[in-house]
């Protein structure tokens, strides 16, 4: 893995454009920061939010507003609210992601979770 080199930035996420993300129900909407293998995400998921498929990639993912509940493929569940975070490497715990009430999560994923 190369690791690339990102100088010092400010972000202002409200500058950020959002892209739209349908899932099963609800949306997923996007704010992305593209770094070479590194993928840097304000997502906001929609009241009554359900992904669209099982997830295999690898993330960080930490809870800022609201909360969701993260299912494992394997039919384990776990509920995150504000500050918590969870992580995971690539190809080891297929995931998807559902809330009820909307949730706002900073999600970092990329070549480092291989």
């Amino acid at each position: 893995m190369q690791s690339a080199a990102i100088p010092f930035q400010v972000i202002d996420w409200k500058k950020t454009e959002k892209t739209n993300h349908p899932g099963t129900t609800g949306i997923a909407l996007w704010q992305t920061l593209q770094f070479g293998g590194l993928r840097v995400r304000m997502v906001e998921y929609t009241k009554g939010y359900l992904a669209d498929h099982w997830c295999q990639k690898g993330h960080i993912v930490h809870c800022l507003e609201g909360g969701f509940t993260t299912e494992l493929q394997t039919g384990e569940s776990f509920n995150l609210t504000e500050g918590m975070s969870y992580i995971v490497s690539d190809d080891l715990s297929s995931h998807r992601s559902i809330t009820e009430n909307g949730v706002k999560l900073l999600i970092i994923d990329g070549d480092f979770l291989k």
